[in-house]
């Protein structure tokens, strides 16, 4: 019996031209959606880039990886150090 009312169709569903047709917004949520998804693994990249190259610095001059000052402050002698620019997020 469960079955039965399982199966049975909805009363009063509209099922007409318009039925199961998506809106423009739809597409406009996916496509701002990619657009950030793509924002982020830019930005991913860049920030893992440049903590692989700190890294490398660190250990060639066998500084330790972790003393984040000491290596601002080594880099900055060296003429290594990037530039500041301006972050949305």
């Amino acid at each position: 019996m469960t079955f039965e009312l399982l199966a049975q169709a909805e009363r009063g569903a509209q099922i007409g031209s318009e039925f199961g047709k998506a809106s423009p917004v739809g597409l406009f949520i996916i496509v701002i959606l990619l657009a950030v998804v793509l924002y982020l693994s830019w930005s991913v990249s860049k920030r893992i880039k440049a903590m692989s190259r700190r890294r490398a610095f660190a250990e060639a001059e066998g500084l330790d990886p972790f003393d984040i000052e000491a290596i601002d402050a080594a880099m900055k002698a060296q003429g290594l150090a990037p530039t500041e620019k301006l972050r949305w997020i």
